[in-house]
């Protein structure tokens, strides 16, 4: 039958038969390739749909490391990290009315269209809208239930001390990262590593599921300090009324155990409180005890007559022609507020007479006095390692003048910062051995190294318990129960080259004196009433943190407890400048 019979006959085109197993040899075919297309994407090379997916639900999340804590040398916590919560939003995914961005702007103490710009820029996977909130404040977002928008666990800094421990300590910024002090110097132990971890979120953008840590977070170490809070207490108050009695510029007080180098306290003024997120000003920042520079003045006086006695060219009772209060050099003259004939060297510290110190220096080779001073540290970092420390300014002895040589010799023309100047103290305390400075607590002594012998280091140490009696230059020194040997020092500010009618006021001293324990040097920069003298401004500063610290400290009297000689205006006599 052919095909024009079939149509006539039933009605219908009737296909040929080859047409049907064409077409069903092609669904066959691509139903295999679509079968096999799903093995290959599934089961064999599964990333394309793997990074599809995560890039659609899923998110890796950067896990905060937790700070190490730091501790005062009895374990009083100085620095701990608290958790708190950000905000964080993925654009793409927030859905949100007018209301809600305003309730949301409202908990977190934003502008409701700095939030609005924020989360219209879809472009961005993930953006903060508000970092380091309290739990209870994050609380109140998550009841918004707004898609898209999650909470990240992080950690914020807390000072239990403030102001007081601020210039040591220093602060971390919003990424819990040392900025200042020791948070920034000890950065790498504190701050640990951070981890991360891939989590799921729905399609609303809600964050479901953990889907596993890629890698931990490391915490960071704790550390000890040699700072003793309520040492540190102490010397941060007295410092502070100093300053505003005298009203300074500024005031510094360093305290140190006298047989380790151990900082038991450190303390400036002004200050700031680094739990204020607000960063202040660059002057209040800067810790003045260790980054600024000033010359000593007279507190230099016992090195150049250390360097003497251990030359053999005087001893204690040598007798010095002081001129009566003139003594030109080189065209220049060198004044004695208080003129004599003659002085012996112990009379020489307790007054500080310029012209018999110059003198003394002159006697020795330049190279004697600068490898005495070199070797007392000056002129180099104490190995504290704090951020920002001043090396102090030891001139080279070969570009010396003789007029130079003898203003040296009491403190003029050499430059210092306090943390340095106590620890060239150490020689005094320590049997002529410079003990090595640190921040943190030791548990063993560190050997120092021997720059004056027993017998010298004693002698000075004997001429400088006659500078806080009657006569000498600090009777306001004294402490009640207790030998005290220090060192007044009063010098006029050099700027740009120019003594300005400006002055440093200084102490430096130690307790007990037939025994040293302890170590306090006082600086006042500036003060702006009659008195600038270092023995009535900066002398009684010691006297209340020497004499509380040792009390703390348990130290045994070496005094009777009535060897406190009140001092009258003629006992008091101001150091030479």
């Amino acid at each position: 039958m052919n095909y024009a019979t079939t149509i006539q006959t039933t009605g219908q085109i009737a296909l040929p038969a080859w047409r049907s197993r064409v077409l069903y040899v092609l669904l066959l075919a691509g139903l295999v390739a679509l079968q096999t297309r799903a093995v290959y994407l599934q089961g064999i090379n599964d990333n394309f749909l793997k990074q599809k997916g995560d890039a659609r639900y899923g998110r890796v999340v950067e896990i905060h490391a937790h700070r190490g804590m730091i501790t005062d040398r009895h374990g009083e916590p100085l620095a701990v990290s608290t958790p708190v919560d950000a905000v964080w939003a993925s654009p793409a995914d927030v859905i949100v009315s007018a209301s809600q961005i305003s309730k949301l702007a409202q908990i977190l103490g934003l502008n409701a269209a700095e939030v609005k710009n924020k989360l219209s820029d879809t472009s961005r996977e993930f953006v903060y809208l508000k970092r380091q909130l309290p739990p209870e404040q994050t609380s109140r977002v998550v009841k918004l239930d707004i898609p898209g928008i999650s909470l990240q666990r992080e950690y914020r800094r807390y000072y239990p001390g403030g102001e007081v421990t601020s210039h040591l300590i220093g602060f971390t910024d919003v990424d819990d990262n040392g900025q200042e002090g020791i948070e920034l110097e000890l950065q790498a132990k504190l701050g640990g590593k951070a981890g991360s971890q891939r989590v799921i979120k729905d399609r609303r953008g809600f964050i479901v599921e953990d889907a596993g840590s890629l890698r931990a977070p490391k915490a960071g170490g704790d550390v000890a300090l040699s700072i003793d809070s309520k040492i540190q207490s102490v010397a941060f108050r007295e410092i502070r009324q100093a300053v505003e009695k005298q009203k300074a510029r500024s005031g510094s007080v360093v305290v140190l155990d006298a047989r380790t180098g151990e900082v038991l306290a450190l303390a400036n003024w002004p200050s700031y409180n680094p739990n204020n997120r607000e960063k202040p000003g660059v002057s209040v920042l800067r810790n003045h005890a260790v980054t600024d520079q000033f010359e000593p003045g007279s507190t230099m006086k016992p090195f150049t007559v250390a360097t003497a006695l251990e030359a053999g060219k005087i001893k204690p009772g040598t007798v010095i022609n002081t001129a009566n209060g003139v003594f030109s050099l080189n065209g220049r003259t060198i004044h004695d507020t208080h003129p004599e004939p003659s002085l012996t060297v112990a009379q020489i510290i307790q007054k500080s007479s310029n012209i018999g110190t110059a003198k003394i220096a002159l006697s020795l080779p330049p190279q004697t006095l600068w490898n005495s001073l070199s070797e007392s540290g000056f002129g180099a970092p104490t190995g504290s390692e704090f951020p920002g420390e001043a090396a102090g300014k030891l001139r080279d002895y070969k570009t010396w003048r003789p007029i130079e040589q003898a203003t040296m010799s009491y403190g003029n023309g050499i430059s210092v910062n306090l943390l340095q100047l106590a620890r060239a103290y150490t020689v005094f305390a320590n049997n002529g051995e410079l003990k090595p400075i640190t921040l943190l607590k030791q548990e063993t002594p560190v050997a120092g190294v021997k720059v004056f012998s027993d017998a010298t280091a004693q002698e000075v140490r004997d001429m400088m318990e006659r500078v806080v009696k009657p006569g000498g230059t600090a009777p306001l020194a004294q402490i009640t129960g207790y030998r005290v040997a220090g060192k007044t020092g009063t010098a006029h500010k050099n700027e740009n080259g120019k003594y300005i009618d400006r002055y440093v006021a200084s102490f430096v001293g130690m307790a007990p004196a037939s025994n040293p324990r302890l170590i306090v040097a006082v600086m006042i920069n500036e003060p702006g009433g009659r008195d600038y003298y270092g023995g009535l401004v900066a002398a009684p500063v010691f006297g209340t943190v020497m004499g509380s610290a040792l009390r703390m400290l348990g130290v045994p009297n070496d005094a009777p407890l009535d060897n406190v000689m009140q001092p009258t205006p003629a006992d008091m006599i101001g150091e030479e400048v």
